[in-house]
């Protein structure tokens, strides 16, 4: 197979000693992501659809979906306890050599996973006789965990936390997140695949949320390789989870540079707008006329 162009030699032991404690909240696409997702969705929302999500988020300090697209992991300072009871629905793993197979039973046990959590979600979203406020965080929860789904490290058959354990060395002038600048010296940051996915491959792109939306905005809907929305969020964590092999998304060594970002930034873009394709599809099955 192909392996993704410019990762550079093989980290010395102790390096890799010394970044086993540079790992990080693992969350998926950073906010940049997340809002990206949602505001590629409200853009391709019908006008009813629009206005019902506008009512639902009203009193919202930013009440467009890209605007609560990243509330589920700011629950980790907003409300810890809610964050802590609600960690799982972030990613779902299917046992390694089980080739990506879902089973709900065995891999989403009480639905306390991603795809368990957006079932769950839209059936709150979609009844009309639950009060407003379950409804809105039911809406806020969706367009979280339909990007998450669509981030190959939050659906995948490595025992490794979805990358979390897969330590790196990026050579990155970007900063980090306020967490992690301890792990910053001299332009290297130590830190972990999962990581490199969440925040580094968008955001090293260097646009702001408008800009980067207006450019994938001018490119046609990707193709859904599951026949679009739906086949559920099973089906796009297969996705997700393929990919992983598909396209040598691990790299064979643990020390990369931008040419790592830049190789799988078309990729990471392409699920962006696919969740966002089909986040629009979901809001208009549950809101829309």
């Amino acid at each position: 197979m192909r392996r993704p162009v410019a990762v550079s030699s093989v980290l010395a032991c102790s390096l890799a000693v010394l970044l086993g404690a540079a790992s990080g909240p693992a969350q998926a696409w950073s906010a940049l992501g997340h809002q990206l997702v949602g505001e590629l969705a409200q853009r391709h929302l019908a006008p009813a659809t629009r206005a019902e999500v506008a009512r639902l988020l009203a009193g919202e300090q930013r009440p467009t979906l890209a605007g609560v697209a990243d509330w589920a992991d700011r629950l980790r300072d907003l409300d810890p306890e809610r964050f802590k009871a609600t960690s799982r629905w972030h990613y779902v793993n299917t046992p390694p050599g089980q080739q990506c197979d879902y089973v709900a039973e065995r891999d989403c046990p009480d639905g306390q996973c991603v795809v368990g959590a957006i079932q769950a979600q839209r059936a709150i979203l979609a009844d009309t006789t639950q009060p407003l406020e379950t409804r809105r965080d039911a809406l806020k929860f969706i367009v979280h965990f339909v990007g998450d789904v669509h981030q190959p490290m939050h659906a995948n058959n490595h025992d490794d936390l979805g990358g979390n354990r897969f330590q790196v060395s990026l050579r990155t002038d970007l900063e980090p997140e306020a967490y992690a600048r301890r792990n910053y010296v001299d332009g290297v940051m130590g830190t972990n695949l999962h990581s490199v996915w969440d925040y580094y491959i968008l955001g090293t792109e260097g646009l702001s949320l408008p800009q980067y939306a207006d450019r994938l905005d001018a490119l046609p809907w990707p193709p859904m390789p599951a026949d679009g929305p739906g086949t559920g969020a099973a089906a796009w964590a297969g996705e997700s989870c393929r990919l992983i092999d598909a396209r040598d998304v691990y790299p064979p060594v643990h020390k990369m540079d931008a040419g790592y970002l830049d190789h799988f930034r078309p990729l990471a873009e392409q699920r962006v707008r696919q969740a966002a394709w089909r986040l629009a599809q979901v809001l208009e099955a549950d809101l829309g006329d």
